[in-house]
């Protein structure tokens, strides 16, 4: 028997906002007599909205109003209400992360997108549902080779390294077709920080297309470099962006090049000079022009719609089904994940201890394990293992603390540190979970238990 949930996506990046609603099948893949193994079996979109354009104040701040009014039009139009909506992923991305009052926006935003939503993703969790949304997981897979996708968009490229249909990697290069803004006639409005130095020209003066051109073939370089096409240099460590939790690592070998992004569709089809105001178009031709694009490269099945399609449709995983919950007011966002060597679970912080488990581990170590965690956890223990014995570690916490304690373990979850969980009601036994990386270094506001 399957179960569904109503999954939303919504990308506001830095030259369209998009959203698309999919439905997730659930199913218990394991035998009758085995313990259930829920999984999602079919990804359907109900409904995508039109391409918007970013509604912006000005250079700095995103339009709060515009943009809420925006999303609750797109509701009407695809006739649902908010509270129908189960789980998936609300993202700010690219430049709009940097704007201003990108915090408000997404938190004026999060009471649309229903209980259980991501409210802001950083640069790994964007990486991610691209190449997922654009299909190069399933081609990596497929192909059994390493696949490195880039989402190139308005203000950012986002890189994810996949080994047969699993991430290795992903990072964040300030690459994107809006990084420059232009009126009909050429006069420069805007241009992002993030090329001062880089790139000689300022707002007011007059973009030609021969200097549009050979910006995009700097920004095209640092993108050869990404892929191991160049020997890496200076301007490959300039490019990467602040945001990103580590150093890009260039692919060794030979991969397939994927790729995705508004900037994708502009590198099969020439686009006249100033057709949207920004570099896009020239970038696109120089990508197309390169070394990474005279090896094997695909076009992902979406381009422009790929990181909100991942987002409506591939944020969200399932825990194992034997888990424990015990006094949890359900669903949970934006738990902060502690590893096991990062220090002590405090009380008074509404956080989730990640920890390696063990495989097919005794009864006597089961014990030992819920011993050692009970000093550190007061009067909950939120616990995130990775291995298959979520179960009987609650059963056992629960045994050592009073009836009132607030108790979760869940397994099948590997969060990296810095990770944030939404946890949401369970569904056949298995709870769903969105693993994520936020745009800002202050929490988010957290409802506690």
């Amino acid at each position: 028997m399957s179960e569904r949930l109503l999954s939303l996506g919504l990308d506001v990046g830095t030259t369209s906002t998009q959203m698309v609603l999919s439905q997730l099948t659930i199913e218990n893949k394991a035998s009758a007599f085995a313990v259930p193994e829920m999984k999602i079996v079919d990804r359907k979109i109900l409904y995508q909205s039109p391409v918007y354009v970013t509604p912006l104040l000005d250079e700095s701040r995103m339009d709060a109003k515009a943009l809420r009014e925006l999303v609750e039009a797109e509701y009407r139009r695809a006739g649902i209400a908010r509270e129908d909506v189960d789980t998936g992923a609300v993202i700010v991305t690219g430049e709009t992360s940097r704007k201003e009052n990108a915090r408000a926006v997404l938190e004026a935003l999060s009471d649309l997108a229903g209980d259980f939503v991501v409210t802001a993703a950083g640069p790994d969790l964007e990486s991610v549902l691209a190449a997922k949304g654009a299909g190069a997981d399933a081609l990596s897979e497929q192909l059994e080779q390493d696949v490195l996708h880039m989402d190139i968009g308005g203000g950012t490229s986002n890189l994810c390294l996949l080994r047969r249909g699993k991430v290795i990697r992903t990072g964040c290069l300030n690459v994107g077709g809006r990084l420059i803004r232009m009126d009909a006639r050429g006069r420069v409005t805007y241009v992002s920080p993030v090329l001062e130095g880089l790139f000689p020209i300022a707002a007011g003066e007059v973009m030609t297309r021969e200097t549009a051109r050979a910006l995009g073939e700097t920004l095209t370089r640092g993108l050869e470099m990404a892929a191991g096409r160049l020997p890496p240099e200076d301007l490959l460590a300039r490019l990467q962006t602040r945001e990103a939790q580590r150093p890009w690592e260039p692919p060794e070998g030979e991969v397939v090049l994927s790729f995705s992004g508004g900037v994708a569709d502009c590198m099969e089809t020439a686009h006249p000079f100033l057709a949207f105001g920004d570099v896009g178009p020239e970038l696109g031709q120089a990508i197309r022009k390169s070394r990474l694009c005279r090896g094997n490269y695909v076009l992902g099945k979406e381009t422009i719609r790929a990181t909100v399609i991942g987002a409506g449709s591939h944020s969200t995983q399932l825990s194992g089904s034997t888990v424990f919950c015990q006094n949890i007011p359900l669903p949970l966002k934006n738990l902060p994940v502690l590893r096991e060597e990062e220090g002590d679970v405090r009380e008074e912080e509404l956080s989730i201890l990640a920890i390696p488990g063990i495989a097919a581990p005794s009864y006597s170590q089961v014990i030992a394990l819920a011993e050692k965690l009970l000093p550190r956890m007061g009067k909950q223990a939120l616990v995130c293992l990775e291995r298959d014995m979520a179960k009987a570690l609650g059963q056992a916490l629960a045994a050592r603390m009073p009836p009132d304690a607030r108790i979760l373990c869940i397994d099948g979850i590997a969060p990296g540190s810095g990770s944030y969980l939404d946890v949401g009601a369970p569904v056949g036994g298995a709870f769903p979970v969105v693993i994520k990386t936020l745009v800002f270094g202050k929490q988010p506001m957290r409802r506690e238990l």
